[in-house]
């Protein structure tokens, strides 16, 4: 299982599974991060927080412990 926090700068992955419960997941799902859809990682912060991906066709930061709820391939 790989997370979307592991996946390094100017890789482009396909979400598998979005993990988490309730609020959090609608919102991860609302922001676009569904099952299938591919995400580029533009960038990542020094320290590692925020992660900031593009997906369908827009620019969006991620903490660190959202990245880590989305399993990615």
């Amino acid at each position: 299982m790989k997370t979307l926090r592991e996946v390094s700068i100017g890789q482009t992955v396909k979400v598998v599974k979005l993990h988490g419960e309730g609020a959090v997941r609608r919102r991860l799902m609302d922001m676009g991060l569904t099952k299938g859809v591919e995400i580029y990682v533009r960038k990542v912060a020094p320290l590692g927080d925020p992660v900031e991906i593009t997906i369908r066709g827009y620019e969006l930061s991620l903490r660190k412990a959202d990245a880590e709820m989305v399993e990615v391939e």
